[in-house]
């Protein structure tokens, strides 16, 4: 059978990376992942070719990429990090702007019919909600930064030579797989001890959209000549507070002490960041399908049997 075509996932290793890979081998298409490191044995998909390289390193890439022809690229590499400019924050902006810059000077364009460059809602900063595509962006961080140079930086590739680009910004992404260190598998790990354990006031009101939903949403964009271009905000559109969020898992673990206010909002963080998510329904004919209560619950389930 002919494969739908030969995807390149950068950063295809981290927590959306794999499952994008897991959904794009499911929809028949020839995948290879660059990542820095090799996956874990247990952790390689059969099928998948992996190709290690650090996307700083321009010379390092070319050999890596340069005899390879790809149809698609989607580029979720980098890492979250709020660190000041001058703490570590430089390092933060490199990865991602550079990161992009190095990967146009690896890639045969002639050859590209969509390059997916995966943005955040963090390119919002403190811009009033709902957030939508037409705002200008204003950044509060190195990696907020990063993000909305490569956007810049791809849509005047667009305008000036046709690359064939979509940027999707994505708001919280949860679900199974996801690392330790990230706001959900914290607060999961907080309830199953049964100790008390600091949050913020939780506040905030947030979106989160489901893993699946995402790749979905992703494998749309590929084929989709109306989203060049353009910013799309993949999302649930749907606002809910840290501290329902909390609850939520507390219920589903059945147990958990989350002494609220004890730990201080970031400094500039946006209290009420959620997306317009008209534009994907429109161009992409894309909703997300998984309710929250029960994302949670399955989350939760699978931490409980893995861990």
């Amino acid at each position: 059978m002919e494969k739908s075509g030969r995807l390149l996932i950068i950063g295809g290793t981290g927590f959306i990376g794999k499952n994008l890979v897991i959904h794009a081998v499911q929809a028949d298409y020839k995948v290879s992942v660059l990542s820095l490191n090799k996956p874990a044995k247990n952790q390689s998909i059969k099928d998948v070719s992996y190709i290690q390289a650090d996307i700083t390193d321009v010379i390092a890439l070319k050999n890596k990429l340069s005899d390879i022809i790809f149809d698609y690229v989607v580029n979720l590499s980098g890492y979250i990090d709020h660190s000041n400019f001058l703490e570590g924050g430089k390092q933060v902006l490199d990865m991602h702007f550079l990161g992009v810059q190095n990967i146009f000077q690896c890639l045969d364009w002639k050859q590209l019919k969509r390059f997916v460059q995966i943005g955040s809602s963090d390119e919002y900063g403190n811009l009033p909600a709902p957030q939508h595509e037409s705002l200008r962006e204003s950044p509060i961080s190195s990696y907020s930064l990063g993000k909305v140079a490569s956007t810049q930086l791809l849509q005047m590739l667009h305008r000036t030579q046709d690359l064939p680009v979509v940027i999707l910004r994505l708001f919280l992404v949860y679900g199974v797989g996801q690392d330790d260190k990230r706001f959900l598998p914290q607060v999961i790990q907080g309830c199953l001890s049964n100790n008390p354990f600091p949050v913020s006031a939780g506040k905030q009101l947030r979106d989160f959209c489901y893993i699946d939903d995402i790749s979905q949403g992703i494998l749309l964009s590929l084929t989709n000549d109306k989203v060049n271009g353009e910013i799309i905000n993949l999302a649930s559109g749907i606002p809910i507070t840290i501290k329902e969020v909390v609850e939520s898992v507390k219920s589903a673990v059945g147990q958990g002490k989350p002494e609220f206010g004890k730990v201080p909002y970031r400094k500039g963080e946006n209290m009420s960041l959620y997306a317009d998510t008209s534009k994907a329904s429109d161009l992409l004919d894309w909703m997300p399908k998984m309710i929250l209560d029960e994302g949670i619950k399955r989350t939760v389930d699978h931490y409980i049997k893995n861990n």
